[in-house]
């Protein structure tokens, strides 16, 4: 499963990692969305935010869909690639370098979407930032988010203590005014018998 988000800049472990997967992905011209990104494009609705935008495979659909988009990642190489696309298409399309550690959303959007993202920070930071995107969606708008849970057992990507992994129904209980348009649940293999599980969420505002 080819991952286009999930690079917050704040550890080096996490940097590593998704700069050397990046750089591969590049070489290989390997640009298609992931899973959840392909289940959440139909529920982009207006100006998108796309927050830990990775190489821009979900930014870029949405453009080309006609969706405004501002998408943010704190890879210079994902945003580079990002900004030639958008150029060379045409693209109603702005991509911006940024850190996460300390980012906040400064206006409104009518979709927020972290793909891959809170679960590289320390569990306060990760809440904070989930909260913020939320409270920067448009009245009527909506978030997608996804994110890793416990049970979750590869954690190669991490540095210790620098990561969150989620409760399974986290995100609507910690809004439970949000309406939940969509959810799925999955887990997946990976390296050493160990396994990623997710939680992703389509809310409403």
């Amino acid at each position: 499963m080819g991952s286009t988000g999930m690079h917050p800049m704040t550890t080096n472990r996490a940097i590593d990692f998704f700069d050397a997967q990046f750089r591969r992905q590049i070489g290989a011209a390997e640009f298609a969305l992931n899973p959840f990104e392909a289940w959440a494009l139909p529920h982009v609705r207006g100006r998108l935010l796309d927050l830990g935008c990775g190489l821009g495979n979900f930014s870029i659909a949405a453009a080309r869909r006609a969706s405004p988009v501002t998408a943010l990642d704190g890879s210079q190489a994902a945003i580079d690639r990002i900004t030639a696309v958008a150029e060379q298409e045409r693209l109603p399309l702005v991509a911006e370098q940024v850190d996460f550690s300390t980012w906040r959303a400064t206006e409104a959007f009518d979709t927020v979407a972290a793909i891959g993202l809170f679960m590289f920070f320390a569990r306060p930071r990760a809440l904070q930032l989930l909260d913020d995107a939320l409270a920067h969606v448009a009245p009527g708008g909506v978030a997608i988010i996804n994110v890793l849970t416990e049970g979750t057992t590869f954690l190669d990507m991490f540095e210790p203590a620098h990561y969150t992994l989620f409760r399974r129904d986290e995100i609507e209980a910690r809004h439970p005014g949000w309406r939940v348009v969509a959810s799925r649940d999955d887990v997946f293999p990976a390296l050493g018998g160990t396994v990623k599980c997710f939680a992703t969420r389509v809310v409403e505002r």
